[in-house]
């Protein structure tokens, strides 16, 4: 257990950053999710409209440094490649 104040405040903040970034990397996973699912339909412009709308939560997330920037553009290349070679 922290023993100083600082050091009690320190432990409360990382709680409320955990489970703030918890909600925000469920957040990404179901958004890359949904544009796996309109890939797997066969429907290309489906898929490019999903995927659209899924960039802006990737880089969002990636700006707030839940995820690093590279493993964002690393997914967004992915699932843009995967559109592509429909």
């Amino acid at each position: 257990m922290a023993n100083s104040a600082q050091a009690r405040k320190r432990a409360r903040q990382a709680l409320k950053h955990r489970a703030r970034n918890f909600s925000q990397r469920s957040e990404l996973r179901t958004a890359i999710k949904k544009v796996r699912k309109a890939i797997a339909t066969g429907d290309k412009t489906a898929a490019q409209k999903v995927f659209g709308e899924s960039m802006s939560t990737i880089d969002t997330i990636a700006d707030k440094k839940v995820i690093h920037k590279n493993k964002a553009a690393r997914f967004k290349s992915r699932l843009s490649a995967a559109i592509k070679a429909l």
